[in-house]
């Protein structure tokens, strides 16, 4: 939404393990609790980076955006390794989300259940709030002609921010879900980024159903891939981002800067 480069976002789904790990070490934080607790946190910190950093370079070529939250990538995974070290650790999921469920056509894992569950509720809060909710009409409005919004007495500094932070929490909460079927680990950001830029590239920059939508049917095709030829499935995701950059540059959902 905020045309903000930001390689950091798989940093910040780091840190959201990270919180959950050590709040159930050091704080007896629940798993429940963590799911509100991590992303707030990490949502803080993403507001401070944002207010204190990336606020300079707004208007400015997207690029320094990229490279300022590439080098936070860098520093904050290095702190990371130096607090809690290269190798990581595990994280149980709950007891009550263990075990398997019988689906009629085939047993599933659980707590994948409840991943799926979750993370189908957040894409359509997000949906709605962004595209039907008045803050999202705000939101919009203020990321496509901010002069004007400012015209009407609406604090667009403040909307970004906020926008921002909400983007890291979700990004914290993705860390929290994907903890327990992970090592925690500083480095296990890096492996989703990547795949990350490639959805919202095929998605749509800026639309937040073109994510969605691309996410999940990427994600689908990989593990289709998997099924039927394994050293390709990987590569499928590029391969659809290549075919569609060439089809429909703006991505499947987005549309081109002048049609605006």
């Amino acid at each position: 939404m905020l045309r903000v480069v930001n390689f950091a976002h798989g940093t910040m789904y780091m840190l959201g393990a990270f919180a959950t790990y050590y709040g159930a070490q050091e704080l007896h934080l629940p798993f429940y609790a963590a799911l509100i607790v991590a992303p707030v946190v990490v949502g803080a910190f993403g507001i401070l980076l944002e207010t204190t950093l990336l606020r300079r370079l707004y208007g400015l070529d997207p690029l320094y955006n990229l490279l300022l939250t590439f080098a936070l990538t860098l520093v904050i995974e290095d702190l990371m390794r130096i607090l809690a070290g290269p190798l990581g650790s595990p994280y149980s999921a709950p007891d009550a989300l263990s075990g398997i469920v019988n689906l009629g056509f085939t047993l599933y894992p659980l707590y994948k259940l409840f991943v799926i569950i979750v993370a189908l509720l957040v894409c359509a809060g997000t949906w709605w709030i962004v595209e039907r909710s008045p803050v999202g009409a705000r939101i919009r409005a203020a990321t496509e002609n901010p002069v004007l919004v400012r015209a009407l007495g609406i604090d667009t500094r403040r909307l970004v921010t906020l926008t921002f932070g909400c983007g890291v929490a979700l990004a914290a909460l993705a860390g929290v879900l994907a903890a327990p079927t992970t090592n925690v680990q500083p480095s296990m950001g890096d492996s989703i980024i990547i795949y990350t830029f490639a959805i919202v590239v095929i998605g749509g920059l800026g639309s937040v159903l073109g994510s969605i939508v691309a996410g999940f049917a990427l994600g689908v095709l990989q593990a289709l891939g998997s099924v039927f030829y394994a050293p390709i499935s990987t590569t499928l995701i590029f391969i659809v981002m290549v075919i569609v950059i060439v089809l429909r540059p703006a991505g499947l959902f987005g549309r081109a800067e002048g049609s605006r």
